[in-house]
């Protein structure tokens, strides 16, 4: 079977594991990756190590991506490889023993997301036109911060504090 058929297929059996807006995701991550291959002459599916170690300080000093960006990036190149050993494409994954940056445990990232952007102008308008007595909806954070042990800094819970507060 010709490269770019193999590469293709072996590419559209690694996005058929996701649906939604998480295969959107990973397909922009994995295009990402396989264009850098291609810009640099390099055959994905014959890819050592090093040549990933080059692409996770090609993300970090070129492009200047945070840690957590590389991470989640090269996460999808290493899974894209798990896919191929899997289906017997390969023999092992190259990205196996590659080093990975650091990602600190707590974001540094401050104030709020888009969604919770979005969430905040849509509770206020549904405050403010909604009748007296009628039940205001709340964003679901409990399902996302029973497993945290300081909730006063998730975002979610400051939003709903927020919320809360009428101000």
């Amino acid at each position: 079977m010709p490269h770019a058929d193999r590469l293709r297929l072996a590419a559209a059996a690694y996005l058929a594991r996701f649906k939604g807006t998480s295969r959107a995701h990973t397909e922009s991550d994995l295009r990402c990756f396989l264009t850098w291959c291609a810009e640099r002459g390099l055959n994905p599916l014959a890819a050592r190590r090093p040549r990933l170690e080059l692409y996770i300080r090609w993300m970090q000093e070129t492009r200047r991506f945070k840690p957590s960006t590389v991470s989640r990036r090269f996460s999808i190149a290493a899974g894209f490889y798990r896919t191929c050993v899997i289906d017997s494409v390969l023999e092992s994954s190259p990205a196996e023993y590659v080093r990975r940056p650091t990602v600190p445990v707590e974001s540094p990232t401050l104030g709020f997301t888009h969604l919770q952007r979005c969430w905040m102008r849509a509770w206020t308008c549904a405050t403010s036109r909604s009748p007296p007595g009628m039940p205001i909806p709340v964003p679901p954070t409990m399902r996302y911060d029973r497993a945290r042990k300081n909730l006063d800094r998730h975002p979610n819970y400051i939003l709903a504090a927020y919320m809360e507060s009428g101000t």
